[in-house]
This record gives structure tokens, sequence and C-alpha cells, in this order.
């Protein structure tokens, strides 16, 4: 092997660690983005927080052991279901503590609670893609309340978290689309903490969520038309 070829080689190969390096730098990873993507106001937590409480739930047998349950309509939420543009994305499979929503007995005729919860180190629903190979991905995090509960609490507007009012989900009966998936009205913030969302990390749906392995969709439009 000549000298000069050694040096060429030497040379190439300091210049692909230097790039290397300095694409790390310029070009943050996902946790950081989403970290970065919000301020948290006085006494609340911020993304960071909330990741380092909820990285657990990774493993869907450590979210199982402490009370978290599977939807039991079983429905991988998507923006269409709820006649929204299918583009917007997905919700995914919600993991619940119901004793944190205060739902106590099946719908009648819909679901309704007493949640006025909104701790996010303590969240209230864990939300999972299902996988090709049938595992779930913890893809983020959401808190609930039940409106008519909230109100009852002296509450006059939704709650928010980092300056932002939480969602709002009703459904219309004029409508053949369940627009609240069988809920009574209720305030819902999602949290993209586990996967990045173009939409924002708040935003209800994301698109780069995909409930294509999921073995249940007709439950939900079994589900969407009761009302």
């Amino acid at each position: 092997m000549s000298r000069k070829f050694i040096i060429l080689a030497a040379s190439a190969l300091v210049i692909v660690t230097a790039t290397a390096a300095l694409a790390h730098l310029l070009i943050p990873n996902e946790a950081s983005r989403i970290d970065a993507s919000s301020s948290p106001r006085p006494g609340e937590p911020s993304l960071a927080d909330i990741r380092r409480v909820t990285e657990k739930y990774r493993d869907i047998k450590v979210a199982l052991a402490e009370g978290f349950i599977r939807d039991p309509a079983n429905m991988c939420e998507t923006a269409d279901m709820m006649g929204l543009p299918a583009e917007r994305g997905a919700m995914g499979i919600h993991y619940v503590r119901l004793d944190l929503l205060g739902i106590t007995s099946p719908p009648n005729p819909r679901v309704d609670g007493t949640s006025t919860h909104t701790d996010f180190l303590k969240p209230a629903i864990l939300l999972y893609e299902p996988q090709a190979d049938g595992s779930l991905e913890l893809i983020g995090v959401e808190n609930l309340v039940f409106a008519k509960s909230w109100e009852a609490a002296d509450n006059d507007t939704p709650p928010s978290f980092h300056g932002v009012a939480y969602d709002t989900m009703m459904d219309n009966p004029a409508t053949a689309i369940d627009e609240a998936h069988n809920f009574e009205p209720h305030h819902d913030r999602h949290v993209w903490l586990y996967r990045e969302n173009p939409n924002g990390v708040f935003a209800p749906f994301n698109p780069r969520v995909t409930c294509k392995h999921h073995k249940g969709h007709g439950a939900h439009q079994h589900h969407a038309g009761k009302h």
C-alpha cells in the first residue's frame, strides 16, 4: 500500500468523522426537537419531565401492571373516522386508567366519567401504535376531562397546558360519524412525546402514526354508528 494512498485514506476518514460530528450538532434527535417545542407555565412539568416519568411505558407490561387497560372497543383512531381529512393522521390505540378518568360503568348510552385530572406527570391515557409484528410502540400520552365535571368544578374554560387550551370533542347527532368516539363531551390534550408530529406536539392527530397494522378497524365503524 502506497504512502500516498494511506494519506488520502486518513484524510477521508477525518472528513467523514468531522462531517458526522457536525451533523450530530446540527440535526438534534427526535426527543430534543419535541422537548424544545413547548414552554411550560409556572408549576407545569416540561415535556422532558414527562418523558422521564413515562419512558417506562414503552414496555406495555409496565402499563398493564400499573392499571392501564386497552380501549375495550379496540379502536385505533384515525382522523377520517371522525369526519376529518385522512391526511391529518391517527391517534393510535388508547390505553386508559379508568380510575383517573372517573369511569365507573359501561357506556349509558355514551362513555361518561367524573375526570378533572390534568397532571401529565401521571397521565390518564397512553397512546400506542400497532406494529407489523403485533407489538405496540408508545407514541404519546394524553389527559382527558369530561366537560360536565370540569364545569361543575367551577371552571369556565377548558383546561390548558403550556398555554394551549385542550381540544374539545363532542358528537354532532346530525352526522352519521361519531366525532367524539362514543364519549360524552370532553376536553383532551394529546402530547406526542415519542413520535414527532409535523402538525405540532399538541395536535390531536399525527400523520406519522398509522393504524394499518391494527386488527380491529371494524370495531370502530360498528361502534361509531351508535348514539
